[in-house]
């Protein structure tokens, strides 16, 4: 409820001191300074009126009470009943739904990527062996390769971020930019197309005896194994696609989500274009401070 004052003083001259009609001033209602009725007078005195008017106005919100979870609420509140406006709890339950779509697709295929992997290892090498000899040369290069790979793509990525992402397939990963409507984008896409040549290297790898099928087994266990973190880092600690747990809980991920929220917010003119390697590219560019500054915001979010 608000109320609205308003006030108008008109001035009228009264008759001469000496009528012997005159009366005197009332005391006022309201305590103002001196200066505003002591004036100088020749002969004449004036006496002031008011007209004080209140308008009051009620304001309606269409509001309803809802309870607000801890998925609601970064800060950890639970179970807090408040009033907030019907449009920004269908926005939110609508953030809720897509949040859960996107946290089973991705717990389902890690859970299979992961089975598969470990099953496909252990019947590669046990049916390699079963001639008695262990090959040895063969083992070192796919775990070699597993590492190298996994590695390896932090600077593929790096690369096809800012050339090719941010230049001619910038019509798709233009999405990944904008407000995310429904539990994918258009820049899911690429991680499809990355799958491909990992499929490829690891059927080749298992359904093949040797050194180089061997080789080709560990890359394609090492885009696997990278493309699972990338997921869960990228999709799920910076952008909040689904919830990570612990994972949230690690200071140098945190430096990870930081660096990358600073590439969406271009202060750095689109620096880092890695993911985990992320803070090393913001310190190569002098925007350490910059770092520090996201860090803490999202401390307090």
């Amino acid at each position: 409820m608000a109320a609205g004052l308003s006030s108008t003083i008109t001035a009228e001259p009264s008759r001469p001191f000496h009528s012997p009609h005159h009366i005197p001033n009332p005391a006022p209602l309201f305590s103002f300074s001196p200066s505003f009725y002591h004036r100088p007078l020749v002969g004449t005195q004036e006496k002031s009126k008011f007209t004080v008017c209140f308008v009051l106005k009620e304001k309606k919100q269409n509001l309803r009470m809802e309870t607000i979870t801890e998925e609601d609420l970064s800060d950890g509140i639970k179970d807090t009943q408040i009033l907030r406006p019907a449009h920004v709890a269908e926005k939110l339950a609508r953030k809720r739904s897509e949040r859960t779509t996107y946290l089973v697709a991705a717990v389902m295929s890690s859970f299979g990527i992961t089975s598969l992997a470990i099953i496909s290892v252990y019947y590669r090498f046990s049916w390699q062996m079963e001639g008695g000899e262990i090959p040895y040369s063969e083992m070192f290069g796919t775990f070699a390769l597993s590492v190298g790979a996994a590695v390896g793509m932090e600077f593929w990525a790096r690369w096809a971020h800012r050339a090719l992402w941010h230049a001619s397939l910038w019509h798709m990963h233009e999405s990944h930019h904008r407000p995310r409507e429904g539990p994918f984008e258009l820049n899911d896409v690429f991680a499809i197309i990355n799958a491909v040549p990992a499929i490829a290297l690891l059927s080749y790898g298992f359904f093949n005896r040797g050194l180089f099928p061997g080789l080709c087994y560990g890359a394609g266990i090492g885009i696997t194994v990278f493309g699972m973190a990338y997921m869960f880092v990228h999709d799920g600690l910076v952008h909040k696609r689904f919830p990570v747990g612990p994972i949230a809980n690690v200071p140098y991920f945190r430096r990870v989500a930081a660096a990358h929220q600073i590439h969406h917010s271009e202060k750095l003119n689109g620096v880092p274009y890695g993911l985990f390697l992320g803070p090393n590219e913001v310190e190569e560019v002098g925007g350490l401070e910059e770092l520090e500054k996201e860090i803490r915001r999202r401390a307090k979010a």
